[in-house]
């Protein structure tokens, strides 16, 4: 088999960088010899994962975190539109928040997961495509495998990927941390939401989730009932309310014990419209995709069942 790994040497304060030659002979161990290539940039993960599509890969270790992985999920994606659709994705999770791996309870010891994707057949997975605004004011568009929102979890990945103290302590921590002190500053922003072909409805929100996957934010488990390939995304609204009784709630995500709570919704469906209402400027969210605050609302997210080979 043709392996290419991908590897951020940022990623969780470059703890897999350091560790590389033990992880070099783990792989090479469970998976035979393979290809490595390193990030330099943002979108590097990208370009790299469409390269060995292209030349043939049947394999890409996406080496890092939810971002690092959320790029060569792109990456892929675009080579399957370029007509190279035999290369599937599989992570190696060193970051900040892990949270898609970690829907994936892929055992911590490297040698136990190499293992594991050896062993493992590739899956057919659904993903998202989420289509914003960047900060340029330019119409963009991202593919994204786990989560992808508007709201204070747009404003928590910028604090958290800004933070000195990141890759350092323990990720639940920070987010928890960061999304605690940035709601407190936090704005609720009046939207328009639409799901699939329903009726347009107006909410003064915090948060707009499309979940693919469970947990997002450092471990909090945002949707519960999320299923990979089941063809929908679990839409979750978190309407705006007393702030400081929100904070103190915001532990029941960690459980997923807040499907009864009288702030949050939670709908199933394939599309969803996220538009501001009355002034674009004050009303204009920021987006969360897979860990990465790339630009704001309006946004529209989109189902793609089974579009992606995953082994885990």
């Amino acid at each position: 088999m043709k392996v290419g790994v991908i590897l951020n040497p940022v990623a969780g304060g470059g703890r897999l960088k350091q560790d590389w030659t033990m992880v070099a002979a783990a792989i090479e161990r469970h998976l035979g010899a393979f290809d490595m290539r390193e990030t330099q940039a943002e979108r590097d993960a990208e370009r790299l994962a469409l390269e060995f599509a292209v030349e043939g890969y049947e394999l890409v270790l996406a080496a890092g975190g939810d971002g690092t992985a959320s790029e060569v999920a792109d990456g892929l994606l675009q080579a399957v539109g370029e007509g190279h659709a035999g290369t599937a994705l599989a992570l190696l999770p060193c970051g900040t928040g892990s949270d898609f791996a970690r829907g994936l309870d892929l055992p911590r010891d490297i040698d136990a997961l190499l293992a594991r994707i050896a062993a493992s057949e590739a899956r057919m997975i659904d993903v998202g495509r989420i289509c914003y605004v960047d900060d340029h004011g330019a119409l963009a568009s991202r593919h994204f495998i786990n989560i992808a929102s508007a709201g204070l979890s747009g404003a928590a990945d910028r604090a958290v990927n800004a933070d000195k103290r990141k890759g350092r302590v323990s990720a639940k921590l920070l987010f928890l941390w960061r999304t605690a002190t940035e709601f407190l500053r936090y704005r609720f922003q009046t939207v328009s939401i639409t799901v699939d072909d329903g009726e347009p409805f107006e909410a003064r929100v915090a948060l707009v989730a499309a979940a693919n996957g469970r947990f997002f934010g450092g471990g909090m488990m945002i949707a519960p009932d999320a299923v990979l390939d089941d063809g929908q995304f679990d839409f979750v609204i978190l309407r705006a309310a007393s702030k400081l009784r929100l904070i103190w709630d915001i532990r029941l995500l960690y459980g997923g014990r807040h499907r009864n709570h009288p702030a949050i919704t939670i709908v199933r469906g394939k599309r969803l419209l996220v538009e501001p209402v009355g002034d674009a400027n004050g009303n204009s969210a920021l987006v969360d995709i897979d860990g990465e605050s790339p630009g704001q609302i309006p946004a529209q997210f989109e189902i793609l069942p089974r579009a992606l080979s995953v082994r885990w």
